[in-house]
Formats: structure tokens, sequence, C-alpha cells
């Protein structure tokens, strides 16, 4: 390996979240808006476009790799990726591969996505209500995420469910989706909704359930344990002590884990954002296509990681979307 990847602020980067596609076979409320621009298929990076790319970057130390979206399993062909990134796992270059996924194809893929070496996923889900899913995701059917779910687990796929915590709608399922992850031992991660993108007539700070608030509910039925467990990425953890389960949580509203930050995310396009709430970002497609050699795509690719800001300035306190992007998160990716 070469010299790692530093940024200004001394932190490590060995975290990649790879966007494939911004398409979606659903249209979540928080993300998107029901009648979305998508990108022109030829504007995206081919498959092997994407292997080069994330070779790179593996070849300068990140270890953890997370295939997002959009939804990466409705990419045409996804799979021949995975299988390529396998190598890297043999050669203990990469330590994991990992995606977050909606679950809708998952019954398709679990079994290609653990030959490939996949060992952990994400689930996005936010409602175990099949009328409220249906209306949280406009297109999706809570039926196929579920059968998704026992598809992962049957071939041995360790699951983890990521559910956005969401005023006034899934406060009361709480302990349901709790409950849930603990009958089939699978870990449960709560997000703070966050400002990306123009959501339309949503109303994102009427949204927001802060999880200092979630985490106090927990309490009142669970005896809580702060667990050390790092995962490599910006959630903290604690244990249900009843149950056994770990919980995760992310909370960029409520306690900023930007001094942490080990990651950087790259778009279907070749777009580097190294800061999920900033809009400054780096072209990697046209170092990518100007030679068949790595060099000018390794300089650009040091070149974005030399201009980490600190952290994002997410902020709700004042009663609007302070630090807003402009942005959507499907087209950051996840």
């Amino acid at each position: 390996m070469r010299n790692p990847l530093i940024d200004p602020f001394a932190r490590a980067i060995t975290y990649l979240r790879i966007s494939v596609t911004d398409r979606c076979d659903f249209r979540c409320v928080y993300c998107m808006s029901e009648n979305m621009t998508f990108l022109p298929k030829r504007d995206l990076l081919t498959l092997e476009e994407l292997d080069r790319l994330c070779s790179s970057f593996i070849d300068l130390g990140v270890q953890k790799l997370r295939v997002t979206g959009g939804e990466p399993l409705v990419r045409r062909d996804i799979m021949s990726f995975f299988q390529g990134m396998k190598r890297h796992l043999d050669s203990g270059a990469l330590k994991e591969l990992t995606l977050t996924t909606n679950g809708s194809q998952l019954h398709r893929f679990a079994e290609d996505l653990f030959r490939a070496g996949v060992r952990r996923i994400n689930i996005s889900i936010d409602t175990l209500n099949e009328e409220k899913f249906a209306k949280i995701t406009r297109w999706g059917k809570l039926e196929n995420v579920l059968r998704g779910i026992d598809a992962a687990l049957a071939v041995g796929l360790k699951v983890k469910l990521n559910t956005v915590a969401l005023k006034d709608f899934n406060e009361n399922e709480l302990f349901d989706l709790a409950e849930f992850c603990a009958r089939r031992n699978m870990d449960l991660t709560f997000i703070e909704v966050m400002p990306m993108g123009d959501l339309g007539q949503e109303d994102r700070v009427g949204q927001y359930w802060a999880l200092s608030d979630l985490q106090t509910q927990l309490a009142s039925r669970y005896t809580l344990t702060n667990l050390p467990d790092r995962t490599g990425g910006p959630a903290r953890y604690i244990k249900l002590e009843e149950t056994g389960q770990r919980v995760g949580l992310i909370t960029p509203l409520t306690h900023n884990f930007c001094e942490s930050c080990n990651r950087v995310r790259v778009t279907c396009t070749g777009e580097i954002f190294t800061c999920l709430g900033q809009e400054g970002s780096a072209d990697l497609r046209g170092p990518l296509r100007s030679s068949e050699g790595n060099k000018i795509l390794e300089n650009a690719i040091r070149g974005a990681i030399s201009s980490k800001p600190r952290g994002h300035d997410f902020d709700y306190s004042r009663g609007n979307e302070g630090g807003k992007m402009t942005r959507h998160m499907s087209h950051t990716g996840g």
C-alpha cells in the first residue's frame, strides 16, 4: 500500500461508500420527491469503471467498501461488480464488502451476495405496518422486504435494520421494531432525518425525532448499557440487556460525530463528496477516463481528501432546515 489517505484533520480515510445508481424502486418521502428525474444512463460510470475506481481506493488504504444507491440491486448486472470486488477480500486488502439496500430485490440476490464475500448487510425499513410502509415508500411493498430479510438470514448474512426516526410516524413502533429484530438476532440502528434535497410539500423539520428522546423511551422498558463497539461508521451503540441485542444511534443533529469521520462517498457519476453535509465535491470520472494508468486518478483522489472539511452544519434548532443540501440522498449515495 502506498501512503494512506489522511485528511487535513489527521483522520485516516479507510471507508468508501460507492453509489452504483441514483435510481430506486421506492420514493421514500424523506429521501426524494415522488416525480424524480434520474440521470441518463450514459452519465453513469460503467461497472468496469466502478471496479477500477474502487480498486484504486483500496490500493490507497480503504479497507471497508459499502455499495449504495439509490437502490444498488436495481443496477443491471450489479453482481458482476460484487464478484470482481471479491478478489480484494481474498487478497486481504479489503476487510469488508457490504451494501445498504431497501430489501425489495434481496430475495433474488442474497445467495449470490454471500458467494461474493458479503457477510453483513444493512436493510432500510422504517415501519412494520403494511399501510404505513406503502405510504412512506410510496411505491414499496412490505411483503417483498420481509421476504428479502428471510432470504438474507437463510443464507447466513448478518442483517442490520436501519430505521429513520420519524416523529408521529414510527414513534409508536419503537418497541415493535426492537422486538422484531431481537427475535431474529438482528441489530437495529436508528437514524435522525437529515436535510438532504427538496421534498416538495414534505415537512422535514416536522418529521424530526431526536434520538435523545428515542433513547429515553427505550430506557423506560429496557436496561441500556453503552457499548464501545465501532463498525467503521458513525453509529454509537447501546445494548438492551433484556434481549441482549445491539442498537445503534446515528445522530448527525443531536450529537455531531464528525471528529471521527473516516469515510468519503462517491456517486454513480464519479463525483466524490468528502462530507455528506457539505456541497463541496470533486470529479473523479474525468481523471478515471483520461488515461489507462491510475496515477492521474490517484492524484485526484488525494486532492479531494486534502480538502475534506471538518464536518457538516445540519441544524433544526431554529425551526428550519439548517445546513440543508441541495442534492438528494439518493444522488450522494446512502
